[in-house]
């Protein structure tokens, strides 16, 4: 999952309500796009569901852009920069395909939500940042909800599931280089550029990996994984359009909601109190740094005293 979006300037009330409801559809959207890879992956090469995901993503999203936006959704000034991303966010995605392999959705889902306390830690190596105390506690709570859910060498799911935090990492790498690559190029063009790199190199392998699909539903829910994909980045860019990203933050987190109802409608798997102490300690963990931002940007925009 990524944020495609460069944050935007509420308008009002109405598009506050707007926004805060666009992002709680797009993490519904979402929690169903997990769902469907994870029961997907059982009977599908991983490889071959993963380029039907981004298949679907680049050409619904050059049907919808490029009469819009002609040859121009072609212009980029950093084009490694742009390769770099669409390879970052197709690591991640493999890491999200093997993940769901072997955990439930809801804890997976939990253990992602790890990205923006993540993204800190990169601020402060990559880009130099400086970083408050409460952040770094904050950080350090996350991993330690991490650590319930996973519970490497106790009741948990072994060390196979170590395979989230590697979407993580990529994630967070993915989502840094997007706050760079803002500042000079068109939203529009890299959600192209990131749907088309993610279905080129997918179809390197496609050879390969492609295998009959047994049943007609299989077809379906590959079509779903697309559609819900496409439809979630959308619905975020509409979201962050309408209200600011530290608003709007704390409401993602509705994802680990919506995964955990999905994983037991359709695995009929509940977590156990642990895991849900993680999740929680995650989800709180995130949004307190979310409201930390909040807290910071308000602060600096006060008029200094005379």
């Amino acid at each position: 999952m990524s944020r495609l979006a460069t944050p935007g300037q509420p308008g009002g009330t109405l598009s506050l309500w707007a926004g805060l409801g666009f992002a709680l559809t797009a993490c519904a959207c979402f929690a169903v796009l997990d769902t469907s890879a994870k029961y997907v992956s059982l009977s599908v090469p991983v490889l071959m569901a993963l380029w039907f995901r981004y298949a679907f993503q680049a050409m619904s999203t050059t049907l919808v852009m490029w009469p819009r936006h002609g040859r121009s959704l072609l212009r980029t000034e950093h084009p490694r920069f742009q390769l770099a991303r669409g390879l970052l966010l197709l690591c991640s995605s493999l890491f999200a395909f093997f993940s769901l392999q072997v955990m439930p959705v809801g804890e997976f889902t939990a253990i992602v939500m790890m990205t923006p306390l993540v993204i800190t830690v990169l601020a402060a190596v990559w880009l130099k940042e400086t970083v408050s105390l409460w952040r770094w506690l904050l950080v350090l709570g996350g991993f330690g909800g991490t650590l319930l859910i996973i519970r490497p060498s106790g009741q948990g799911y072994g060390w196979s599931a170590l395979l989230p935090l590697g979407l993580v990492a990529s994630n967070a790498c993915f989502q840094v280089l997007t706050s760079r690559l803002v500042r000079t190029e068109s939203p529009a063009t890299m959600q192209f550029y990131t749907g088309w790199v993610g279905t080129l190199v997918a179809s390197l392998a496609l050879p390969w990996v492609w295998a009959p699909v047994a049943h007609g539903y299989l077809w379906v829910l590959l079509l779903l994984m697309g559609a819900m994909a496409s439809l979630g980045h959308m619905l975020l860019i509409l979201a962050y359009a309408r209200a600011p990203a530290a608003t709007l933050t704390p409401y993602l987190y509705a994802q680990i909601a919506f995964a955990m109802v999905c994983g037991w409608l359709v695995f009929a798997h509940l977590p156990d109190r642990v895991s849900v102490l993680g999740m929680a300690l995650i989800a709180s963990c995130g949004a307190g740094g979310a409201w930390l931002t909040a807290r910071e940007r308000k602060i600096s925009m006060q008029p200094l005293a005379s």
